[in-house]
This record gives structure tokens, C-alpha cells and sequence, in this order.
């Protein structure tokens, strides 16, 4: 019987293959992780071939360690880093140029002259995105702008552009299949959400050919079917495409209007179900669409912060202020608080509500009695910083009030991080028993579509035992650390 979902969360620093059983639990996993490239400041690059290779190697492990046969995988799901973009050879399915990734400034110069020509409030009503390189449109005009002879091969129609899940299903379905679905399509600033099409006028405007675009499919169809291969021999239908942060609002159960979830992964995205219809958000925040699915477009309120986890990460791989991630809890508890410390970790710029690309990071405040301890703890309270700079905007634009804030991703398993985060929000912290939650979205979405489970009750039902952390600081403390976060981002945007 077909009672697996094997879900592929293609991250911005590993591919995981995650195989979900009817029951809504994570039976095996693989995760193989891709190397980064700055090829210069402020410029992030992955090979997509690599992160392809790395895709098919995870998929084969998993059914190698599950000893599972075809007839027992119901779909193959896909969840990715979103707005990283691939511009391939259509002839040859070769990129011309690495990915850029979502984090790269390389766009900004672009962005900044489209600003000063005045077309951010055409582009943004059209979008509901602001201009930014954080989108994928920049890092795809500077492709073909900047890749000897790629404008032309791109008005010769031999050109293919999409963001990694589209780089997936081209490569997995042996070139068959040239798709998306409306969550990544939404990310690109290219596309229109009111009329969930691709926006012509942008595409002009910007000089990419409408040729290059890949088809905008609900999440809950089947895109196409994985070919065999020598590596990879299932021919598996291919359902339950979504952007990693949309996956997670689906897998968080995030059904209704005014529910709202933090994902905490290298970025963060703070996303809020606003219904069916798109609303205009408060500065600072972005209209999306947060998934298709059962022929209605649900959208959503989100902002976006660069760097949460990638901050721990800094830590460890860059100054090597820590050994692994997960020591970063007790080291920041043998310290009774930041001692007037705080990091903004404006390492490339600023997300969300700032959206300052030319903010760097600083740490401010420190005295000599500055310890390593403090620094650790000042870089994962900047987590929960951000995330409240995020979710006040989002309840004042929406007027519904923050009870509950449902969390997932790596760094939610570091428990100081969650009772800072639900005592900066005064609210519940809701995390899942499941971290792997964007794979468990897109599970899902593909168990819709097979018939694995019936419908949203259904999986509504598969919910596990979650943790609760609530917020017990007191308000005067919230407010003086609160008030020294703001003060410290004002130093960073001098």
C-alpha cells in the first residue's frame, strides 16, 4: 500500500529526504549539506548541479536505509529555499551561471535604480513585494546582463529560469517539466497575485523573456513524474511543491484566518493567514500568497529576517566563538542576562521592517566585563528580537491580536531561545514535536493530492503533542531590554 510521502526540503544549506508516513511522523531522514561561495562581499552563490546531485543522492539513500519499494511511496514532495534562483540551458539543462541565493546583494544597484525611476509603487501593488535583491528578479536581469551571450540565447527562447523547486522538477522529471507552484511564483517580484499570473510589464521592464518562465501550478496538483535514472529508479508522480517558509504555515496547521507561525531556519519568515483575499500591509511587511490549493489562493502578511539561525552559525564556523549549535543554550544561561550587550546581526543587511541593504552588523554596548557568554546570549536574544520587531507590525496592520505563535526550525529546540522569544512576546510559544515542519507541509499537500488523507480535518487530526513556552517577564524588564534592541538598530542604520 502507498502509505509514504517522501518529501525532499531542499534548504539553503542542506537537501534533506524525509519520508512521512500516513500517520503524520517522520519515519527516516537523510540530510546532505552544499558548500557556499562569496565570490565577493555581500554575494552568496550555490552550484545547482551540486544541490541536484544532492537531491537524487538523499532520495537514493532513504529508500536504500527505508528498504521501501515503489508501490509504497504514495508521492514525492518537494520544499525549498525560496527566491534562490537558477537560469538553465533549456538544450543542454546546464546552468550558465551558479544559483543566487536569496541572501545575495548582488541585485542591489538594480533595485536601487528601479526605486529612483519610481517603480516601486507599480511593482509593489502589482507583487505586494517591495524592490529588493532579497527577490529573485534582480539576481536573474544581473545573469543575463552580466553572462556573456545569456540575453541573447534568452530572446532565442533557449534560455530557463526558475527558483530551486523548478531546478528540481526540471532535472527530476528528465526534462518533461517546466513548473512551479504560486508560493514560489509569488517570491520572484514577477509575479502579479491579484491575477496570479506572471507580470508582463515587470518582465519587460526588467528584460526577461516571457519565455524563460516556468507554468504556476496549485501545490496539490501533479506537476509531472520522476524518471527513472541509474541512480534513482522510481518513477514517482511529483505533488506538493511549495516555498519552505509556506510549507511550514501548512504543516503548522495554519488553516485560518489570523493564524501565524515563525519559521527559524539561516533567515526567519514571520508569516500570518490573512484569508482569501489580498490586503495591503503595513510598511515594513509584504503581501504573499501563502499556497493554491483545492482551486482557492490563500494569502498571507510576511516578513522576512536575513539572519537568525545563520547568526548561530556564525558563531561557530566563522569565529569560532562555540563548538556546535546546540551549546549555545547552556553557555547563554551561565550568565544571568546580556549585560547591556546586543548584536545586530546585519551581516548582509537588514530584513524586515528595516530593509536597509547597506546595514552592517555591530555589537554594542559592551563593557569590559563583556564575556564570551554574554556575546552568545546577546546573538540568540537577537533571534527573538527581530522576530517581535515582525509580529508587533504584523498584529497592529491586522488588528487581530497574538495569543499563540507557532514555531519551527532547528534553533526552536534551543529552550532559552523559546522563553525569551514568548517573554519578548508576552504570548504562547507553540512548538511542534516535529523540527522537520516545511517537509511535513509539503507532506502533506501531496498526501492531499494522492488521496493519502481526505482533507484538512483529517490532517488537522495528525497534530502531535506540542510544547507550550508562555511569557513570564516582567514588563519593565521586557521593555528596558526591548528599548535597548531598538537603540542598537538605530547605531547599525547610521
Amino acid at each position: 500500500m502507498k502509505d509514504y510521502i517522501l518529501s525532499v526540503d531542499q534548504s539553503t544549506s542542506a537537501t534533506k529526504a524525509i519520508l512521512v508516513n500516513k500517520k503524520g511522523k517522520i519515519r527516516d531522514q537523510v540530510s546532505l549539506g552544499h558548500q557556499q561561495y562569496y565570490p565577493q562581499p555581500d554575494w552568496v552563490e550555490h552550484d545547482p548541479v551540486e544541490i541536484y546531485q544532492n537531491t537524487v543522492k538523499a532520495i537514493t539513500q532513504i529508500i536504500n536505509k527505508s528498504g521501501l519499494k515503489q508501490d509504497d511511496i504514495a508521492a514525492l514532495a518537494i520544499t525549498n529555499q525560496r527566491e534562490t534562483v537558477v537560469v538553465w540551458d533549456r538544450v543542454t539543462a546546464t546552468p550558465i551561471y551558479p544559483a543566487v541565493v536569496w541572501q545575495c546583494q548582488r541585485g542591489a544597484a538594480i533595485c536601487k535604480e528601479l526605486r529612483e525611476k519610481g517603480y516601486e509603487p507599480m511593482i509593489q501593488s502589482s507583487t505586494g513585494l517591495i524592490i529588493d535583491p532579497y527577490f529573485s528578479a534582480s539576481g536573474i536581469k544581473w545573469i543575463l546582463d552580466n553572462v556573456e551571450g545569456a540575453m541573447q540565447k534568452a530572446r532565442n527562447g533557449d534560455l530557463l529560469m526558475g527558483t530551486i523547486d523548478s531546478w528540481l522538477l526540471w532535472k527530476l522529471s528528465g526534462g518533461r517539466v517546466h513548473a512551479t507552484d504560486y508560493s514560489n511564483a509569488c517570491r520572484t517580484m514577477l509575479f502579479n497575485i491579484h491575477t496570479c499570473t506572471w507580470d508582463k510589464d515587470i518582465a519587460d521592464l526588467l528584460g526577461i523573456p516571457m519565455s524563460m518562465y516556468p507554468e504556476v501550478k496549485y501545490s496539490d496538483e501533479v506537476f509531472g513524474y520522476s524518471q527513472p535514472s541509474p541512480d534513482f529508479d522510481f518513477s514517482l508522480p511529483v505533488s506538493g511543491i511549495l516555498g519552505d517558509s509556506h510549507a511550514a504555515l501548512f504543516g503548522q496547521n495554519c488553516f485560518s484566518k489570523g493564524m501565524g507561525k515563525a519559521t527559524y531556519g539561516t533567515g526567519s519568515s514571520i508569516m500570518m493567514n490573512i484569508g482569501d483575499q489580498p490586503l495591503d500591509c503595513p510598511e515594513g511587511l509584504v503581501t504573499s500568497i501563502g499556497w493554491g490549493a483545492q482551486g482557492k489562493i490563500v494569502y498571507v502578511f510576511e516578513g522576512n529576517i536575513h539572519c537568525t539561525g545563520d547568526t548561530i552559525n556564525w558563531l561557530v564556523n566563522d569565529i569560532g566563538l562555540i563548538n556546535d549549535p546546540g551549546s549555545s543554550e547552556q553557555i547563554a544561561l551561565s550568565v544571568p542576562d546580556n549585560n547591556g550587550v546586543y548584536l545586530v546581526p546585519a551581516f548582509v543587511g537588514l530584513g524586515a521592517p528595516y530593509w536597509d541593504n547597506d546595514a552592517r552588523a555591530i555589537i554594542s554596548g559592551m563593557p569590559r566585563s563583556t564575556g564570551k557568554a554574554h556575546l552568545v546570549r546577546a546573538a540568540l536574544e537577537a533571534i527573538a528580537y527581530q522576530v517581535k520587531d515582525l509580529v508587533d507590525l504584523m498584529t497592529t496592520g491586522s488588528g487581530v491580536s497574538l495569543v499563540e505563535l507557532r514555531v519551527d526550525g532547528g534553533p526552536t529546540r534551543n529552550r532559552f531561545l523559546m522563553q525569551f522569544q514568548a517573554d519578548m512576546l508576552n504570548a504562547s510559544i507553540n512548538r511542534s514535536d516535529i523540527a522537520e515542519v516545511s517537509a511535513l507541509g509539503s507532506a502533506y499537500m501531496a498526501g492531499l493530492s494522492t488521496g493519502l488523507w481526505k482533507d484538512l480535518e483529517e490532517i488537522k487530526s495528525l497534530r502531535g503533542k506540542d510544547e507550550i513556552f508562555k511569557g513570564k517577564m516582567p514588563e519593565v524588564q521586557r521593555d528596558k531590554l526591548y528599548n535597548g534592541w531598538k537603540k542598537a538598530v538605530e547605531r547599525t542604520l547610521l
